[in-house]
């Protein structure tokens, strides 16, 4: 058998959706594991809504999850000359015809149709006509002549053999009156040219499957292995569409869901190897196979995806987290100033620690990027006279100090409790408002240490606390 060859065929209309990064996952995990090649194919022939910064956009998003296509990008508008030439063969050898009804005919069909609550399928009036009754005013369409009589059997390699009676398939336009061609052709003459072994999708493209099988078998060609993935749901179990929240990758990034943990949970997304979850790229290509691969459609679940992008955030190098936080302040933050960025890399241990996404973390380290500490209204009302003082005392004994950590300071710390007859609380809360401006936020030691003796002293004696 040939080397395997798989595909991803978006169009450029719009944001990448979350299926469709999925579906190229899988099928880039597929050639990967075979030791063949994946492809990228634009399908720009809606002239009037594909555009150019969708095109450079899908790219992107693939890249930015590590998926990158095998050669030069197929542009499926350039090789619409082709697509008019297999027609034409389909219809020179008679698996094809032209159609003359014109467009009231074809509504009043499926006004028909709807009024018995059937699915409509044209009625074939032009299958087998002459020619010489045709109408001279309508420009005809091209329909494929499918087949009438017995079965066909879909050998799919996700849900198993699927079959159709061939009578329910339509006659199904090649070719519009206008002489552009339609997908079902376009896709299959693409595919052919472009030795595609394996056509992985999702399973709302079965019918299409069983049209352009038929395309194969009248051209002669080999016909690839398909395999068709239950689609994704939202949580309440209805179809994922482009307009749902969170659908584009674009709605990960920019909260800062980091791309290996997204890729792992797509991978994990109808699909599972024993019982593991955490996969490495290496480890994601190894075990990857189509199997694998459940029967039912998956849920969308935003907690999960939190879920595995905090464990991503705890544990991988944190050179290498800070290298993603920087790129990220930088395209969706106001970029961090350079001399404040040493702080955060040296900083991170702990300010990773209650982060679910990039975004948390550059709040959570908001406060060593500030120059001047801004007071949340409320939480400015808890420094009291009582609190006032406390502070008062920490900046004395903090003068004193000549080594600045945990052992230093945490004696400190105790004897205000003390002093004061209070808990760790009533000192860590006015201390945090007065060096963040906020009562939330990371351990106090964590602020104190991070911010350094020199920078502390400064906020501290901030006269709005005077």
């Amino acid at each position: 058998m040939s080397k395997v060859a798989t595909r991803f065929a978006p169009s450029p209309t719009g944001a990448l959706h979350i299926g469709g990064v999925r579906t190229a996952l899988f099928n880039w995990l597929y050639s990967k594991n075979q030791k063949g090649t994946f492809h990228l194919r634009i399908e720009d022939t809606d002239k009037e809504r594909s555009k150019e910064e969708h095109k450079i956009q899908i790219i992107k998003s693939l890249n930015w999850l590590g998926i990158k296509h095998d050669g030069e990008e197929y542009i499926q508008s350039t090789k619409i000359d082709n697509h008019v030439k297999i027609a034409n063969e389909l219809l020179k050898n008679g698996y094809a015809y032209k159609c003359y009804c014109s467009p009231e005919e074809i509504e009043e069909q499926k006004k028909r149709a709807r009024q018995k609550k059937i699915p409509y399928i044209y009625n074939r009036k032009w299958r087998d006509a002459e020619e010489k009754d045709a109408p001279k005013e309508i420009k005809p369409v091209i329909r494929f002549k499918s087949k009438i009589e017995g079965s066909s059997i879909l050998k799919d390699l996700v849900q198993g053999d699927v079959e159709i009676e061939n009578n329910t398939i339509e006659d199904f336009v090649i070719l519009r009156n206008d002489g552009t061609p339609t997908y079902n052709l376009s896709a299959t003459v693409d595919d052919h040219e472009m030795g595609m072994t394996h056509i992985i999708r999702g399973d709302d493209h079965k019918i299409n499957t069983f049209k352009q099988m038929q395309i194969y078998q009248a051209m002669k060609w080999d016909v690839p292995a398909f395999a068709h993935i239950p689609l994704i749901h939202t949580i309440e179990g209805k179809k994922l569409s482009k307009r749902d929240n969170a659908s584009t990758l674009d709605d990960y990034s920019k909260i800062g869901i980091i791309p290996d943990a997204l890729r792992n949970y797509l991978l994990r997304l109808g699909w599972s190897y024993q019982d593991k979850e955490i996969f490495t790229l290496e480890e994601s290509i190894k075990y990857f196979n189509l199997e694998g691969i459940g029967k039912s459609p998956s849920k969308l679940d935003m907690g999960r995806i939190l879920s595995m992008n905090e464990h991503y955030i705890k544990n991988i190098n944190e050179n290498e987290l800070f290298k993603q936080l920087i790129d990220y302040s930088k395209i969706y933050k106001k970029e961090i100033k350079t001399d404040k960025t040493e702080k955060i890399k040296k900083s991170l241990t702990f300010l990773k620690n209650k982060a679910k996404t990039l975004e948390d973390i550059i709040n959570n380290a908001q406060y060593l990027t500030i120059d001047e500490v801004e007071f949340n209204k409320e939480d400015f009302k808890l420094i009291d006279e009582k609190a006032k003082k406390i502070i008062s005392t920490f900046i004395n004994k903090l003068t004193d100090i000549k080594k600045f950590n945990k052992e230093t300071l945490e004696p400190i710390i105790n004897e205000l409790i003390k002093s004061y007859e209070t808990n760790f609380k009533g000192v860590g809360q006015p201390l945090r408002i007065a060096l963040t401006g906020s009562k939330f936020g990371p351990g106090i030691y964590d602020i104190i240490i991070s911010l350094e003796k020199e920078e502390v002293l400064k906020r501290l004696t901030n006269k709005k606390l005077a």
